[in-house]
């Protein structure tokens, strides 16, 4: 993969503060992976020990629940950093990162960029403006579990992936999540995701090619209660 210091991935997170002779000495440091779908990106527990600059691919945040459910907290997506909090912290992830698809990630080790955390303020300011971002989205998922109703955050969650990722050339949603993923995004068990997405078909809100689902009535769906 390219150099930091030419990569247009950059432009899109907080590495964007970096100047250039920041950008050179991480790129003669970073480690450059691919990862499979379905692949563990990082664990629930472990030390990250740096970030992860997302070139290609999306991957879903999750964490593990007392009743051995996963409750998926965030998709990360291309141009994002993910991590970030294991620059500020020394404490464990308290998430597990799995890729949905086929990604292209750069590991940037904690010890190469902590100093430009330290020395670079307009980088400072951009990571932790990051991260209130994350912690407001945090709040939204809770607000959104507590006051609204299953139907309401499983037509949010489609939208949500039709504004954020688009769709094919078939107008089907370009991320292809299971019933299982709907489920552990809105906080229900999979047989009720099933049976709302059944619900929002006969409304025609949405139609099915196989596993994947079509938006038919996208201000409909914004509607929904």
């Amino acid at each position: 993969m390219g150099k930091c210091e030419q990569c247009i991935i950059k432009q899109f997170n907080s590495l964007k503060s970096l100047n250039k002779e920041e950008l050179i000495r991480i790129s003669g440091c970073k480690i450059s992976k691919v990862i499979k779908k379905g692949e563990i990106i990082f664990e629930e527990g472990e030390i990250i020990n740096g970030v992860y600059c997302i070139r290609k691919g999306i991957c879903k945040l999750s964490k593990l629940s007392e009743n051995g459910k996963d409750q998926i907290v965030k998709m990360v997506v291309k141009g994002q950093l993910l991590g970030q909090r294991s620059l500020i912290t020394e404490e464990p992830s308290n998430l597990q990162a799995m890729a949905l698809n086929d990604m292209e990630v750069c590991f940037i080790p904690k010890n190469e960029i902590i100093s430009d955390l330290q020395s670079n303020s307009k980088f400072s300011f951009d990571v932790l403006k990051d991260m209130a971002h994350d912690l407001k989205e945090a709040d939204n998922i809770i607000v959104n579990m507590a006051q609204k109703t299953v139907r309401q955050r499983l037509a949010e969650t489609l939208v949500y992936i039709h504004d954020s990722f688009g769709a094919n050339p078939d107008k089907t949603l370009s991320i292809l999540l299971s019933r299982e993923d709907f489920a552990n995004i809105v906080g229900t068990a999979t047989e009720s995701a099933i049976r709302v997405l059944s619900q929002f078909k006969k409304e025609g809100y949405i139609s099915t090619i196989g596993k994947q689902i079509k938006i038919e009535n996208l201000e409909g769906l914004k509607r929904v209660e």
